[in-house]
């Protein structure tokens, strides 16, 4: 049968793999890599680079085909989500049909962890429920942007007795979720931390966090919200996108 990793390669910097994820590397046939167009072309180059330092030149193929586009101005935020997981799913399903023999390995490389905000997963799943192809999968987890992010500032996740919350830009814009005092916020386009200026809250936030391109800032959040929004706002007319994460912290 074939076989599918599912390989968390860390937020950025190729010394993020683990032992486990070179080894998988160094397991597969092939790699399966979509292209999401030349302002993310970075996105491709440090795939490339990670598999020249812990891969053996020609004995892997690349597989590449460009990712379906998702509406991202309609309010019905799910359907529009799960009809481009379907495209990608129909991507997925010609990859490991038609560029895997049935004794070979395939795998996709994952930024950051496989189990945070990413949709490989769900969509192998739904690959699997067509009944089309079989294979087994097994996934290599990774160093999440959480995580490098944490380290990054030299802080904690959680305090003692408290719990976290890890969520969304769309959310925190709605509100300060309840009997909470630390939130990781992820994929915030509208920079929702503005709206939570009256608060007396702390923030940890970095971009490009683990690449050449790392911008990292920490302060009271009144302090340091004007200063963020002209790094990123600088960051992204520089490279075309931006991947950001921030903690917001309660005193």
């Amino acid at each position: 049968m074939r076989k599918i990793y599912v390989i968390g390669i860390g937020a950025g910097d190729p010394d993020h793999l683990t032992l486990q994820a070179i080894k998988a590397l160094n397991e597969a046939d092939a790699f399966f890599i979509l292209d999401k167009g030349e302002a993310k072309a970075d996105l491709i180059r440090l795939r490339r680079d990670i598999l020249d330092a812990h891969v053996a030149e020609g004995s892997y193929r690349l597989v590449e085909a460009r990712d379906p586009e998702r509406d991202r101005e309609t309010s019905d935020y799910s359907p529009a989500v799960d009809d481009w997981r379907s495209r990608r799913a129909d991507l997925y399903e010609r990859f490991i049909a038609d560029e895997l023999g049935e004794d070979e390995c395939g795998a996709f490389l994952v930024w950051g962890d496989p189990s945070l905000y990413d949709s490989t997963l769900a969509v192998l799943e739904e690959v699997l429920g067509r009944g089309a192809v079989a294979f087994d999968h097994v996934v290599v987890p990774g160093v999440s942007s959480v995580s490098a992010l944490l380290a990054r500032h030299r802080t904690v996740l959680n305090r003692v007795g408290r719990p976290v919350q890890i969520t969304t830009g769309r959310r925190l814009a709605e509100g300060w979720p309840e009997d909470v005092d630390d939130v990781v916020v992820m994929l915030d386009a509208r920079q929702a931390f503005t709206r939570h200026l009256d608060q007396d809250l702390y923030i940890y936030w970095g971009a490009y966090v683990g690449t050449e391109d790392e911008i990292l800032v920490s302060g009271r959040l009144s302090e340091v919200s004007e200063r963020i929004e002209e790094l990123r706002a600088a960051a992204r007319e520089r490279k075309g996108w931006i991947m950001d994460t921030y903690l917001l912290r309660r005193p």
